[in-house]
């Protein structure tokens, strides 16, 4: 049945997109008509950061190469206390999701543009979603000032991109389009985009973990991870990314990877609530069943299936259940704490969903 009301809200960003397209650096930052910008980016992406301060040349502060995974609190107070140290009236975020996250960070308080070169498949960078994590636990908020006014989407950029970062990072791209599917908001719109998404991912994935210098499945892939960040933009998150953000900020888990875990058993737990949503994410897999499609995807890329492999301890499950119940998010399925439990134990032994041993002992 044709959905005959929604709201459907884009939102202002530009977006420059094709192999070679950093060449437009330059142009966009002049566009936002702003005079110094900080670069920033992690540890481990400076060299780039450096490449990308020097096709700015004057017009660039500096680089920060501090930003961390979940944004601590701490990180986030000394790159604001950079970024108005050096006159920055820009934020230029080389990265993925930490770097684009903290570049959020600075913008929250600041209310300074930031241009976004994405180097995973995160999306965050066609979000206005910012995160930040203090005292164990990961916040989450909305607010226009920390969207990117720009993003430039380079292909070429992904190349250096390891296999399993790949693969972890566009599941993670994948599960924003799974929830945009049953959110209570989505729309027409939403839903086609994000069906487009999971569908670009799923056979642009497996070919680049095959081949890391194919480059027309590194575009096919950070074009699904566009339309992933798109709808996460515009709709709501439910059960899925309320444990992966538990999780997360609680045991300072590495982010794809618990979202690559997590998907496929919040996807079966919702299964029996959104039938349309399984279809559309069965037709896009080109499966027969949606959490099993996603599973096995995960498998065929070679990473981490369980939470126990990602070092989480079995006697956590019970207080990461308790935490999420506790503020949960909106979900199509009631939240029943066993069920929610199953879940977890499930993700954590990497079970294959409905499809899962007789019971195995805990420890």
């Amino acid at each position: 049945m044709f959905q005959r009301s929604f709201i459907f809200s884009p939102l202002p960003s530009r977006v420059v997109f094709g192999a070679g397209s950093l060449g437009n650096l330059l142009a966009e930052f002049n566009q936002l008509r702003v005079a110094r910008a900080l670069v920033i980016c992690t540890p481990e992406q400076t060299h780039l950061a450096n490449s990308v301060a020097n096709k700015l040349g004057n017009k660039c502060s500096g680089v920060y190469p501090g930003a961390q995974m979940h944004v601590p609190i701490e990180v986030a107070r000394h790159a604001r206390a950079h970024a108005r140290e050096t006159g920055a009236d820009c934020i230029v975020a080389v990265g993925g999701g930490s770097t684009i996250g903290l570049g959020k960070a600075i913008a929250l308080e600041s209310s300074i543009p930031i241009l976004a070169i994405p180097t995973t498949y995160a999306g965050s960078e066609m979000t206005p979603i910012y995160g930040l994590t203090e005292n164990g636990a990961k916040k989450t908020g909305r607010d226009i000032r920390v969207l990117p006014r720009t993003v430039i989407y380079d292909p070429e950029l992904t190349l250096s991109l390891p296999a399993r970062m790949s693969a972890t990072s566009g599941i993670n791209a994948i599960a924003h389009c799974v929830e945009a599917l049953y959110a209570a908001d989505a729309s027409p719109v939403t839903s086609m985009m994000a069906e487009e998404g999971i569908r670009y991912l799923a056979r642009g994935l497996p070919r680049v973990a095959r081949c890391l210098e194919d480059i027309d499945a590194r575009a096919q892939c950070l074009y699904g991870a566009w339309l992933a960040g798109t709808v996460l933009a515009t709709t709501s998150v439910a059960l899925h990314h309320k444990l992966c953000h538990t999780l997360g900020g609680m045991l300072n888990l590495p982010h794809a990877e618990t979202h690559t875990i997590v998907l496929p058993h919040a996807t079966a737990y919702n299964a029996s609530s959104t039938p349309q949503a399984m279809d559309r994410i069965c037709s896009a897999l080109e499966r027969s069943n949606a959490a099993q499609g996603l599973f096995d995807l995960a498998a065929q890329l070679g990473v981490p299936m369980s939470l126990e492999a990602l070092g989480v301890q079995y006697t956590d499950l019970d207080r990461v259940t308790e935490a999420a119940l506790a503020a949960p998010y909106p979900n199509p399925r009631p939240l029943d704490r066993d069920a929610v439990r199953a879940l977890l134990e499930d993700a954590y032994w990497g079970r294959r969903p409905d499809d899962c041993p007789p019971e195995m002992n805990a420890p």
